[in-house]
């Protein structure tokens, strides 16, 4: 069992925040523009709300980038290394993408799904019985109701 709350942070150690319970979701998406994004095979996000992350020290940048719907998706990066730390889709200003592997412990939030298999590197092999999806997934089917009510009450925040 993991205890909350977790602590994590930049690459130079000049950002440092906490989250104080567990995300809704964690997706490990295979897209062609994480990919570029952090420089890897895939990105693991875990989608928690705003309010339950805490920046305990430094200060973000925002770096607004381009999407293929048109959307915002701002990336909060540390100033002084460029770590990305979390994106906002759509600037809901709610609802954050915390990137796991910027956890001290980013083993504590393995994947729920794999997402955008399609555009998985090949030499990626999921393991055995994982859910996957080519592209994205019905929410009301893969998230926990528990998750789906925490979302749905993040989302009236922003109406």
């Amino acid at each position: 069992m993991t205890n909350y709350p977790l602590q994590g942070g930049c690459f130079c150690g000049a950002v440092r925040y906490e989250i104080t319970t567990p995300p809704m979701f964690v997706n490990c998406c295979h897209c062609s523009d994480c990919q570029k994004q952090v420089g890897s095979a895939f990105a693991i996000n875990a989608i928690i709300e705003a309010d339950r992350v805490n920046l305990l020290s430094g200060a973000l940048e925002c770096i607004e980038m381009k999407t293929d719907s048109g959307s915002p998706h701002d990336i909060y990066r540390c100033p002084a290394c460029k770590s990305a730390l979390w994106s906002d889709y759509g600037r809901r200003r709610v609802a954050l993408f915390l990137r796991v592997a910027t956890l001290d412990t980013p083993s504590a939030l393995p994947p729920d799904v794999h997402i955008y298999t399609r555009s998985k590197l090949d030499w990626v092999v999921l393991p055995e019985g994982v859910r996957a999806f080519a592209e994205y997934y019905d929410m009301e089917k893969e998230w926990p109701r528990e998750s789906l009510a925490r979302g749905a009450a993040v989302m009236a925040k922003r109406a």
